[in-house]
């Protein structure tokens, strides 16, 4: 009764969620600090005698506001629910199965040879430098590849390239889809939305869940050419018409009213970060400059599973992958400065130098 896909795939391992006592949470990459008011405002205000009828299928909107805030037309916008949805019709409507491989680094979003497979698309992974940075030049026009995949900032490393790298990316590829994954851009990284003008080959996926604080409401959106978003929107209508409902829309316009909010709780997040590398490196922590709301952290004496379970055990959750080339590193989400006091002091401990 199971199909064969269904039995031997190894789907994507989200970060634990553990409800046995009160923790720490900085294993998800969640905005340590709530939606502005406007946000409130709109759901509290919303018609909920009007959840009895279907939302906009084309969440017009949404479109519409954030195309407006990023100086774009709505027909350049596809919206979503959250951006691992957009991102898996993005796989499905612009790579073939059994074709070319899709090629994206070997240290980056763990989601994305999990899509390969389910959608029989064939993968090449591209090594990261030494310094986890991203060889470009091995992205400019490789004959073997039907399409490029890059996450920026990528994660887990926290590594962002600047906008000119990401150009020659999407330059070198001018008859292939180029997917820019801004999930943590806003946090110290350069958006590729203002290459979308110039490029016809480029979309750019962002979310509502990390600057937004709106991870709850599952919600992103996509930015490129018009006939790149019309076959997002072929994909999302063979699947489900209306992946937005009427309440994350709302919300989601609401997010984009609030500059100033958003400013403020970025650059706050931000300054944590900072000072949170600065007190662990004290401790003999070493970390890969980030440009995200979280850092990849590692200890020369200290193995990062005995440093993930130390942790744990007292409280505070972060991320470990026991994969090659990352398993000595923690990838810890920036909290509040509070927060992460209490995790740099954990760590310190942990590592004997309290």
């Amino acid at each position: 009764m199971i199909s064969k896909k269904a039995a031997g795939i190894a789907p994507y391992t989200a970060g634990e969620q553990p409800r046995d006592k009160k923790y720490i949470k900085l294993n998800t990459n969640e905005n340590p600090y709530p939606p502005c008011g406007k946000v409130v405002s709109a759901l509290t205000g919303a018609d909920i005698s009007r959840l009895r009828l279907y939302p906009d299928p084309r969440s017009t909107g949404l479109r519409e506001a954030a195309a407006a805030k990023f100086g774009l037309s709505p027909e350049n916008i596809f919206c979503g629910n959250g951006s691992d949805e957009i991102l898996a019709f993005c796989f499905q409507a612009f790579f073939d199965p059994f074709s070319k491989d899709v090629v994206f680094p070997d240290v980056t979003y763990s989601f994305y040879p999990v899509w390969c497979r389910l959608f029989d698309i064939n993968y090449r992974t591209l090594p990261l430098k030494d310094d986890f940075s991203v060889d470009v030049s091995g992205y400019i026009a490789p004959a073997y590849c039907q399409g490029v995949v890059i996450a920026n900032p990528n994660a887990p490393t926290g590594r962002a390239l600047p906008l000119m790298d990401i150009e020659r990316i999407v330059s070198g590829n001018p008859d292939k889809a180029v997917i820019v994954d801004e999930a943590y851009v806003d946090f110290g990284a350069e958006t590729a939305i203002p290459l979308i003008k110039k490029y016809k080959n480029l979309v750019v996926v962002r979310t509502f869940s990390k600057s937004g604080s709106l991870a709850g409401m599952r919600i992103g959106f996509a930015a490129g050419d018009k006939e790149l978003i019309t076959a997002l929107v072929k994909i999302k209508d063979s699947f489900n018409s209306y992946p937005v409902d009427s309440l994350a829309g709302a919300a989601a316009v609401a997010a984009l009213s609030d500059g100033e909010y958003f400013d403020e709780h970025v650059n706050k997040v931000i300054r944590t970060r900072e000072a949170f590398c600065a007190a662990i490196t004290k401790a003999g922590f070493t970390y890969v400059p980030s440009s995200a709301n979280f850092v990849f952290v590692t200890h020369k004496a200290v193995s990062a599973e005995t440093l993930y379970r130390g942790l744990k055990e007292n409280g505070v959750l972060v991320r470990w992958f026991d994969k090659p080339r990352i398993s000595n590193y923690l990838r810890i989400s920036i909290g509040t400065d509070e927060e992460m006091r209490i995790c740099a002091e954990m760590l310190k401990k942990l590592a004997g130098q309290a």
